[in-house]
């Protein structure tokens, strides 16, 4: 997202509410770090969700996820692909990624950290170039470790201390569409 400032005009006692865009409201740090993004990991309940969880005797049977989000991930598609990391055994998570076309889901994975290397093998980036976006203490050990850590404004607090960037939006109503934004206007 666009850091924007808004200004009031009064005209012929008309108010005008005019939405001023600018670049330099993010930090250069944050536009720095933005511009080396290469792959984007994201937890899933808490990020893409709002961490509701919908249980029956069956088991899990549903989780809402942001339809801007998802626009967010076909975005970024071609030049930065996305990687759902969930520590639920989930195969709505399994079906979401597929809907939106990330580059894979990683599911029941319990120390995110440990996929860096193979990750990074893989895709052919360093830890410097990977953004990740978590909100609970599952998430704290890879945030360390990437180029840009980012929480959704109701992550935990242990994890907004030490996110690169905390989004003005909550986990589950377009945090990660924020992020993805964000990227996108430093990367261009």
């Amino acid at each position: 997202m666009v850091a924007s400032k808004t200004i009031y005009l009064k005209i012929n006692n008309l108010t005008f509410m005019i939405s001023i865009k600018n670049k330099s409201l993010i930090s250069k740090t944050i536009q720095s770090k933005c511009k080396k993004i290469k792959l984007i990991l994201s937890d899933v309940d808490g990020v893409l969700t709002d961490g509701g969880m919908y249980y029956s005797d069956q088991g899990e049977i549903m989780k809402k996820f942001n339809t801007r989000d998802g626009m967010a991930i076909l975005l970024l598609e071609k030049n930065i692909p996305t990687i759902l990391i969930s520590g639920e055994n989930s195969k709505i998570v399994i079906a979401r990624a597929k809907k939106i076309h990330a580059a894979e889901a990683l599911i029941g994975i319990k120390n995110k950290e440990i996929l860096l290397p193979k990750l990074c093998k893989k895709y052919n980036v360093k830890n410097s170039e990977i953004a990740y976006i978590g909100d609970d203490l599952n998430d704290f050990k890879i945030m360390e470790k990437v180029g840009f850590s980012v929480t959704p404004n109701d992550g935990i607090e242990k994890i907004k201390k030490i996110a690169d960037y905390i989004c003005k939006k909550n986990g589950g109503e377009g945090a990660f569409r924020e992020m993805a934004d964000l990227i996108l206007q430093y990367k261009m």
